[in-house]
Parts: C-alpha cells; structure tokens; sequence
C-alpha cells in the first residue's frame, strides 16, 4: 500500500490520504496526463503536468500519457510530438504508458451499445440547431426530442448504420437519455457520438463516427483503471455526467477532481486564441517566444526547474485567479542566478579608443563565470586597444546621477582597467562615432593604488576579437492585464503590445560565444539572460532575451488576484 504524503498539504492529496486511509482502490494511486492533440501545450498544461506526475511520484504511483483524440478535424502527429517532447522536457516520464483515446474506440463503441439496451441512450434525427433549441436555458427546462422514445432495437439498428456511413454527417446523433429539466444543462441529454466523415490522425478512415470529450473521457479512465481523474475546474459541472456514465455502465469508477487552472496576466490561454496568432502570422509559430506555449518558453531560455518551481510556489486551489507574470519571471532569475554563467556582450555599440595603451598588444584578462558559484570557474576575456561599449553608457552632458562615462569622466571596465574620456569623435550630422580615453595600467583587475574611486562600473568587448551578432529584446505580447476580456465587436488581438519585440542586430559578443549552442543561456552583464536561438547562423549567432535583470516581483510581491 502506497503511504500518506506528510510533506505537502492541499485539497488532492487530502483526498488521497483519505482514500488511503480507507483502503480504497487497494492502495493505488494512478493518475494519467490527458491533453487534446489539437495544439501546443502553454504553462497551464505544465500546472496540470506537475500535478498528475508528481501526484504520482509522491505516492509511488503510476500516471498514464493519454492523447483524447476524438476529433479528428483538429488533431495532428505535430501536436502529439510536441506535447511528448514538453512532458519530457519538464523532467517527467510516462515510461511505456502512452494510450489514446482512439485505442478504445471499438470498446467506447460496445460501452454505447450496451447503453442502448438498457434504455439509457438514443438515436436523434435532430438537426444540431435543434438540439440547442430543444435543450432550453438555465432558467428553463427543455423539451424531450421527438425520437427520445425509440426502442433499443431501432436504437441499435440506426447506431449501427451510423457506424457503417449509410447516413450523411450531422444528420444523426447518438444522445444519453438522462432528464430534460435537469438544472445541469450537461445532463439534458448530452450527445455522445455524431457522424463526420474526416481522416484521424492514427484510425484514419476506419471510423465515421467519433465519441464526444464527455463520453470518452471518462469511460477511457475507467478502462485505464485510473483512481483520481484530476482535471480543471470548467469540468466542474461535467462531473455528475462523468459519474452518472460509469454508474449506469456498472465499471471501475475513477474519482474526478477539479482544481482552478493557471491563468497569467498580459496572455491568452485559450488553444483557440493562440492557434489564431499563429494562422495569421502574428507570431512566428507556436514556438515563438513571446507565446505562453513549453516550446516558446524553452526556446526564450526558461527552464524546468523554474517552472516546476513556480507551478509548486501558486500551489492547487480550488478557486480560479489570475497569477502576475512577474511572479514567474522571478522564478526564471531566480533559477537562471544561479546557474547561468556571465558573459559580456555590447547591444549598441560605440566604439573606444584607448590612446595611450601599445598598439599591437592584447591581453588576456581573468573573468568570473558566476559568483553564485564557484564551481562555475573563470575564464579569459581578450583585452586590446579598440572597445566596444554601449551607447547609453555615455553621455556628453550628463544629468545629476549619471555615473557612467562622461567626458573628463573615469569609469572601471569590468575585470579590466580604468579608463576616462579623454574626447568624442562626432560625424557630420553630430552623432557620436567615437570616444578616445586613457587608461590607467595600475588599476588592472582591481582599484586605484593611490586610493581614487570611481562610481561606475561598466562592460566591453574588445573589438579586434569581437563576434557579430544578433539580439531579440522580448517583452509581453499583450500590452494589457487580461487580453481576453474583450467589449462587445472587439478583438482580443487589438490588444497586441506593438513594442513586444525589438532586434538588436548589430550586438558585439565576447568571443567565447561564438561556441554557444541553441538552448544554451547565459547573462550578459548588466543587460539581462539570453539564450541562444536555433536561428544562430555560422558567423552571426542569435539570442533571444530570456529575462532582464530587474525583478518587478519586489515591487508587485502579493499581487495574485
């Protein structure tokens, strides 16, 4: 027998030590991860995945891959490689458990017969119009079809005719036959099969009939012999279905239990809405990594263990809310402090003449790959006569508490030297081309001798050894806290944060970067963490900015509402 979790407390695991406790199920935990193969999966599935894998980690349980793939019109082989690389990614194995829905669906078929013949379901003649007419409001009860009354042998005979395509697509539905004036509008007879003829993804032209989510949904976990059927809470009002289906069907009984999904602020959630960003290219594919999906994610820089580590922060509820984005974004620095090693790269190159150190005469300067940790090492950065630096970090008449480099100003080249501006060099529309400073040999790698401070640190590359590149400045691609909430003839994508990307495609990057792989991250000093990106050609790497450094989450810390 499994034993009781005692280092984590919610609503679930409640449950389960409670089942345990009474013996149920003879002491087994199996949960299974359900997604729909008609999309990408985003940081609400990761809420999910966390919870049905670790659910079964901590009891020493089993949790099952199911693709519920009962719509063929929307489903793909792309969706269903993708979610299995996502599951992966995040650090969980399903081992030799991937089921489908379409598995079961001579099974599903034989659990509908066998509720025909006990005058539990029924052939409707109609139209799809109709039975929304038909089904009434919240506030009435609707009407019994005209065909609700057929008998089991018609039922099965036209069930049967379905089944073999000797009736057009939508002109007959296979519906349970539960109460009409049921408050739950789910339970006024719900359809359970509809004809359409469509080529699925693994069955291909076998069936022309395909179950419903709600029919096969659960009787799926029931062959599975699932003990706690863990789902979101828009399910919440499907779940007397769900147990009225597998009580009428005397079969194992799955527990269904709801939990409020993650929703974040300045994104959509909905598969629907994300899929339309993608068709109409205002993103470059699911994978972009502005969007909410595990693959834009990844491909932006964020880790597993960030968000593993978030998802277990927000904690299972019952009740829905809306996470600040910054409360993730604090998690992606927190992990990628620790981890990720610095380099020095220049977004906005001015160049930097040192006029008084020897022609012809680098060095190599000692550089630290992450004070978090000192395993991480040193390195060598390439040290010569022309620098680069960034542009906003001079300032020919600079404001009161502008530190950076001025003229007759001295700053710290990081790891290196002091230096001061000496002149700047302007073209003939009077824009800054270049700066010419001095610097002082005493003060390599560490302070004055003769006590002197300066107030400003900054970084460089040497432009001699300097790599071309590129950077992708990412920031929300909604300029509102909940894009979806649209008035009445609005489109949710009128809400798209025009500046949510900005490219930076003249970057100089310390040569050690030149080996970087796509998926490797690091933080540019003083500039934020990147990831390098599967765009990276020979000769002119890219990044995508991962996150930069400030963490809002200091100032919105509490804001879950």
């Amino acid at each position: 027998m499994n034993s009781i979790t005692q280092d984590k407390s919610d609503f679930i695991r409640d449950i389960i030590n409670s089942d345990l406790l009474e013996g149920k199920n003879d002491g087994r935990v199996k949960t299974r991860f359900p997604p729909e193969p008609n999309g990408y999966l985003h940081i609400g599935h990761a809420k999910a995945i966390c919870i049905n894998f670790g659910l079964a980690l901590d009891y020493k349980g089993t949790c099952n891959l199911r693709f519920d793939d009962t719509n063929p019109v929307k489903e793909e082989f792309e969706y269903v490689d993708s979610i299995k690389q996502d599951i992966k990614w995040l650090g969980f194995d399903w081992q030799d458990r991937e089921f489908y829905a379409s598995d079961y669906f001579e099974r599903l078929y034989e659990l509908a017969v066998a509720l025909i013949k006990k005058g539990k379901a029924y052939v409707c003649d109609l139209s799809a119009d109709e039975i929304r007419q038909y089904r009434g409001t919240l506030t009435n009860p609707g009407k019994d079809s005209p065909y609700r009354n057929r008998d089991a042998e018609e039922n099965i005979r036209l069930f049967e005719g379905m089944r073999n395509g000797d009736y057009p697509d939508g002109s007959k539905v296979l519906r349970a036959k539960i109460d009409m004036a049921s408050p739950n509008l789910n339970m006024r007879d719900p359809v359970m099969y509809r004809i359409l003829r469509a080529t699925h993804h693994r069955t291909g032209d076998k069936w022309c009939i395909y179950p419903t989510y709600d029919w096969a949904h659960g009787q799926s976990d029931s062959i599975e012999k699932i003990t706690h059927s863990i789902c979101t809470l828009e399910f919440q009002d499907h779940r007397p279905l769900y147990d009225w289906f597998i009580e009428q069907l005397d079969i194992h009984h799955p527990q269904q239990i709801e939990f409020a999904r993650l929703n974040l602020t300045y994104t959509v959630m909905s598969k629907r809405m994300l899929l339309e960003l993608v068709e109409k290219k205002i993103v470059s594919g699911w994978d972009d990594p502005r969007m909410p999906t595990l693959s834009g994610m990844r491909r932006r820089g964020y880790t597993p263990q960030a968000i593993k580590n978030f998802c277990q922060e927000i904690g299972i509820a019952k009740a829905d809310s809306t996470v600040d984005m910054a409360f993730l974004e604090h998690f992606i620095r927190e992990d990628l402090n620790r981890n990720a090693p610095r380099v020095m790269a220049v977004l906005n190159p001015l160049k930097v003449i040192i006029d008084n150190y020897p022609e012809g005469c680098p060095e190599e300067l000692d550089a630290i790959n992450n004070p978090e940790d000192p395993a991480a090492g040193r390195r060598k950065v390439p040290f010569s006569k022309i620098l680069y630096i960034e542009k906003d970090d001079f300032m020919e008449n600079p404001p009161d508490k502008f530190y950076r480099l001025a003229p007759g100003r001295e700053v710290r080249l990081r790891y290196a030297y002091f230096i001061k501006c000496e002149s700047a060099i302007k073209d003939s529309k009077g824009n800054i081309t270049e700066l010419h400073c001095t610097y002082d040999p005493a003060t390599k790698g560490g302070d004055a001798p003769d006590g002197r401070k300066v107030k400003s640190t900054i970084h460089w590359v040497s432009a001699s050894h300097a790599i071309a590149g590129e950077a992708r400045l990412y920031d929300k691609l909604f300029a509102v806290e909940n894009p979806a909430k649209v008035q009445s003839g609005a489109d949710f994508k009128d809400n798209i944060n025009p500046s949510s990307l900005n490219i930076a495609d003249n970057c100089m990057l310390e040569p050690s970067l030149a080996a970087a792989k796509p998926g490797d991250i690091f933080q540019f000093e003083r500039l934020g963490y990147f990831c390098a990106d599967p765009d990276s050609r020979a000769g002119k790497p890219v990044f995508n900015r991962t996150a930069t450094l400030k963490d809002e989450w200091t100032r919105l810390k509490g804001k879950i509402k």
